[in-house]
């Protein structure tokens, strides 16, 4: 009983420290919520154990473990170090509760092991979403492109956006060769290494690797992010477009990095039959800490009322790319979004 005392204690202390975590640093109210739901049903599946039987057989002055120290115990780096070191305190402390309720009450053994899986999910969650801030922190304009007026003309025009203050470059083509296409994605893996600027390849997992790109992006009905993620390996950024808050939760747990989120608007370059709009914007900023951009027919017109949604990254096509002057239209949107900082 001591033994299952103190781990249902030490878990219980793990996931409040990784919940705060979240809430109050990465201020993530998905992951918040999921945090939350995992320390009810660790309380819930406890109690089937007495309560009493638990803490009578409580005995701190006489546990000889808290007088054994480590050197490095009360070290601790960063907030992320704090909540990491949370993390492997709670899955041992659920490793430990699983062994030993075998001897008691299997059934409940059965289901702390279900929940020590969901521990490791949302470690990963965290790590994720740790690790895509870090590289998305100042990257709120983010533009598509295409060869359709050949594939120069791209790199002279994602060449002016770059210098014009552009934060992410997407190749999006579906009619270049496999060949041109290499090409056409290492060219713009120069011109945004050069500015430092980000660029991300649309669906195709081998071409980004090829190209040294800084990320990939699929939609719903591609490759799943664990598939690309086995592709590329641990490093680089995943996009996923989502069209309900749903998509855009399972994106999330799937281990997406950032989100496309949309149609917003109907667009020059692709055409939708139905809209996620507005509200679905409002539902991602409500919701998803994880940075998120806005797509589909944004222009000067509208680009105040999507940002107004919470959803403070924007995703941009035609708006940019069939303008008469690129650059100014790409200084026209990054002063709209001085008036929406990130907090």
């Amino acid at each position: 009983m001591r033994v299952i005392d103190a781990n249902r204690n030490r878990a219980a202390e793990g996931l409040r420290v990784v919940e705060e975590y979240f809430r109050f640093i990465l201020e993530d109210p998905l992951l918040t919520r999921h945090c939350k739901q995992l320390r009810h049903d660790l309380r819930e599946l406890l109690a089937g154990i007495p309560e009493h039987c638990l803490s009578v057989s409580r005995d701190t002055d006489a546990d000889v473990g808290t007088e054994i120290g480590v050197d490095d115990e009360y070290v601790r780096v960063s907030g992320q170090h704090v909540a990491y070191s949370s993390w492997k305190r709670l899955q041992q402390a659920l490793r430990v509760l699983e062994e030993y309720t075998k001897l008691l009450a299997p059934e409940i053994a059965v289901q702390i092991e279900t929940l020590r899986y969901s521990s490791y999910t949302l470690e990963r969650c965290f790590q994720i979403s740790e690790d895509a801030h870090r590289k998305l922190t100042a990257a709120r304009l983010y533009v598509l492109l295409d060869a359709r007026r050949g594939i120069d003309a791209m790199i002279g025009l994602a060449q002016c956006l770059v210098e014009a203050g552009v934060h992410v470059l997407q190749l999006r083509d579906k009619s270049l060769s496999d060949e041109k296409l290499v090409l056409a994605a290492r060219e713009l893996r120069r011109v945004t290494a050069n500015q430092q600027a980000l660029f991300i390849v649309n669906d195709r997992p081998d071409i980004a690797l090829l190209s040294r790109a800084d990320g990939v992006h699929v939609g719903q009905e591609e490759l799943r992010v664990k598939d690309v993620r086995a592709v590329v390996g641990p490093e680089m950024l995943i996009g996923v477009s989502t069209h309900t808050i749903e998509q855009a939760r399972a994106a999330v747990l799937t281990g997406a990095s950032y989100l496309g989120c949309g149609p917003t608007f109907p667009s020059q370059t692709k055409q939708f039959s139905t809209f996620a709009g507005l509200e679905f914007l409002q539902e991602v900023g409500a919701e998803i800490g994880l940075p998120a951009f806005a797509i589909g027919g944004i222009d000067a017109t509208n680009v105040g009322r999507v940002l107004a949604t919470g959803v403070k990254r924007i995703a941009i096509s035609g708006a940019i790319s069939s303008a008469s002057d690129p650059p100014r239209v790409t200084r026209e949107f990054l002063e709209q979004l001085k008036k929406f900082p990130l907090l």
